[in-house]
């Protein structure tokens, strides 16, 4: 979501207004060839700003802070808890273009778990940054086994890159497969294998 006090033109320090934002679309636009002016672009400036304040909106949020409420009256439950296929939408932070795929997550709880929702909203925290699939992989681990602090914490990511099929080298139908693995995932083979398993790979 758009920051609040951008919305009422007064932006955190350090960064441009909203009005900014706005004048540096029409710039692009005069750039490419076109008449930022035109009846079909006059409100595009606008339009970018607030897809922009939903695309990058991870910056706002505390991913750590959605794994902070736990629970531990879980049965004595101590397996895997897999949460697959979680889907997102990032930007690449080379072209700015869409990077779309999907997360698996597996972690080994040691006496507490997380909701499966906000494993989802760690995922977008991350996600609605300018990115790279690599970090975007550590990150989500990472922040998973600093706060949960489980027996071991698994994440793979696949997907596509729209910078390498609608630009560049235009190659469609190409995904790319990160993975993180820490703690038992790492240290035992039949551990990952199991995780791998229920996510399907």
């Amino acid at each position: 979501m758009a920051d609040v006090t951008e919305m009422a033109g007064d932006p955190p320090a350090g960064r441009p207004s909203r009005a900014e934002a706005e004048e540096a679309v029409r710039t692009l636009i005069r750039w490419a060839g076109d008449d930022p002016g035109r009846e079909g672009l006059a409100e595009t400036p606008a339009r970018v700003v607030r897809a922009f304040s939903d695309w990058f909106s991870g910056y706002g949020q505390d991913p750590a802070g959605y794994l902070r409420r736990t629970f531990e009256e879980v049965g004595g439950y101590d397996e895997i808890v897999v949460l697959k296929s979680i889907p997102f939408e990032s930007h690449c932070e080379h072209h700015m273009a869409p990077i779309i795929g999907e997360v698996h997550i597996g972690y080994l709880p040691r006496n507490r778990v997380v909701g499966i929702s906000k494993l989802a909203r760690l995922v977008d925290a991350y996600a609605r940054r300018l990115q790279i699939q690599e970090r975007l992989t550590a990150e989500i681990a990472d922040t998973l086994q600093e706060v949960l602090q489980p027996r071991g914490v698994a994440v793979v990511v696949e997907s596509s890159h729209e910078c390498m099929t609608t630009r560049g080298v235009h190659k469609r139908g190409v995904s790319m497969v990160t993975s993180r693995m820490l703690g038992a995932f790492r240290d035992n083979p039949a551990t990952r294998r199991e995780f791998f398993a229920a996510i399907g790979k």
